[in-house]
């Protein structure tokens, strides 16, 4: 039986034909680069750039393509700046920005991308890295993919986590060089449509509510969060994985407590590796649950918060719980 092609073909408009993604790696260290390159020819890009990280620093005009890769696990001064502006660069040329960073630099890479909408890996494996580019290629303008029927982002946010676990159980991606005889284009991903919207239910009027519901006691939460984190301790944690509901329930808690609560806190909050949490961050403040706050003292910090309609739909449900005197967890 021949193997499958899983080969993302161009696809013909009128007379012309869709190239291959444009795609551009910056990163330091010469191995990472080489890897980042092949993982990109894997899943059918085209490089047109593969440099150091420090030629960001530079004057010269480097070529974005469609897509930039970047790997950037330690920030200085000088870096911070460069991000920024490539974070500028991408947002207007409607280009796609993934980086790979670690959990020490992550509030600051965080603070300095406020406008590409980047995908953040932290210590990505070369797996993690191709699930990052497929996704790419999912939001990708023009290739024609197919909208979802019956699915949402929601479902594709699953599927991609479990594609991501069993590909590390595996073995995954990792030390498995491209080879030429390999099909180009390792990935088809069908477009997403607009996330956690119930069937029948206007987008407008999810979670809001008709008046203000009380703030709840923020030490009954945190303890609901401790006895959660304490089921860890005699079963297998994946078990009761809900990052969902525990990054809510961390944010609720922070409201009631007046505190701000950085992105790296709250990718441990969730209970989950912080590459998986920033992706169920990314796809919540799509669904306006979540939002981006700037630190007003120092503007390469941000902070991550609910929204008020989000507050308000926690709100009402521990009220209701409480109500009926049901145990919340």
């Amino acid at each position: 039986m021949p193997p499958a092609n899983f080969a993302y073909a161009p696809v013909e408009a009128g007379d012309a034909v869709t190239l291959p993604l444009a795609l551009s790696v910056f990163a330091d260290r010469a191995m990472v680069r080489t890897q980042m390159c092949e993982d990109a020819e894997l899943a059918g890009f085209r490089i047109v750039a593969a440099e150091p990280v420090d030629s960001l620093l530079d004057d010269a005009i480097r070529p974005l393509g469609d897509v930039v890769l970047l790997d950037c696990p330690d920030m200085a001064g000088a870096r911070l700046a460069a991000l920024a502006r490539l974070d500028m660069r991408v947002a207007n040329a409607g280009a796609q920005l993934i980086v790979s960073t670690s959990l020490d630099a992550l509030d600051a890479v965080f603070g300095c991308l406020d406008q590409s909408a980047p995908q953040i890996l932290i210590a990505p494996s070369r797996a993690e890295r191709m699930i990052a580019l497929g996704r790419a290629l999912a939001y990708a303008p023009g290739l024609h993919v197919r909208e979802l029927e019956e699915q949402d982002r929601l479902t594709l946010l699953r599927l991609t986590e479990q594609v991501a676990q069993l590909a590390q159980r595996l073995g995954g991606l990792e030390g498995a060089p491209a080879t030429a005889g390999r099909a180009k284009g390792a990935f088809r991903f069908e477009s997403p449509r607009p996330a956690f919207a119930a069937q029948g239910d206007d987008p407008g009027d999810r979670l809001v509510a008709p008046a203000r519901s009380a703030l709840p006691d923020a030490r009954m939460i945190r303890q609901i969060i401790r006895n959660r984190q304490a089921r860890a301790r005699f079963f297998d944690g994946e078990l009761f994985a809900d990052p969902a509901w525990d990054i809510l329930l961390d944010l609720t808690a922070a409201r009631a407590e007046h505190a701000q609560v950085s992105v790296t806190s709250l990718c441990i909050a969730s209970g989950v590796p912080p590459t998986t949490a920033l992706r169920w961050i990314g796809q919540m403040t799509d669904a306006g649950l979540l939002k981006r706050v700037e630190d007003p003292s120092d503007r390469r910090r941000a902070f991550i918060a609910l929204t008020d309609s989000a507050a308000d739909g926690m709100f009402r449900y521990f009220a209701q719980v409480g109500a009926g005197g049901l145990a919340v967890v």
